[in-house]
């Protein structure tokens, strides 16, 4: 798969796992400002990060993708709940994570 295949799956993606997947719940449930009553709202947003690392790794294929991905994701989130970023901005960085994913892959060839 080339380049632009990579980044078209890894778009569609993201926007399944930031919108279908996430649902009302873990996108209450994962802000610390404003979760649910009785959720750990870490717990929501690990679980929420790890949805996008693992469609991250899938796509790409590789693991440490996947996991850089789930990192950047959780820390993205994490400022979007508390208000210092804006919902554009997230998406922006999640999109421009993508096309880092794509960077990497292009320079490096095939990550573990």
């Amino acid at each position: 798969m080339g380049p632009v295949e990579t980044l078209g799956l890894l778009v569609v993606g993201h926007f399944v796992a930031d919108y279908p997947l996430q649902g009302e719940f873990l996108a209450k449930a994962k802000s610390r400002s404003c979760g649910l009553p009785g959720v750990p709202w870490y717990q929501a947003l690990i679980a929420h990060a790890a949805i996008h690392g693992g469609a991250v790794g899938i796509v790409t294929g590789s693991v440490s993708l996947g996991i850089a991905e789930f990192l950047v994701h959780a820390v993205i989130d994490d400022r979007k709940c508390m208000g210092r970023i804006t919902f554009d901005q997230d998406q922006a960085l999640h999109l421009g994570c993508k096309a880092a994913w794509v960077a990497l892959l292009a320079a490096f060839g095939p990550l573990p």
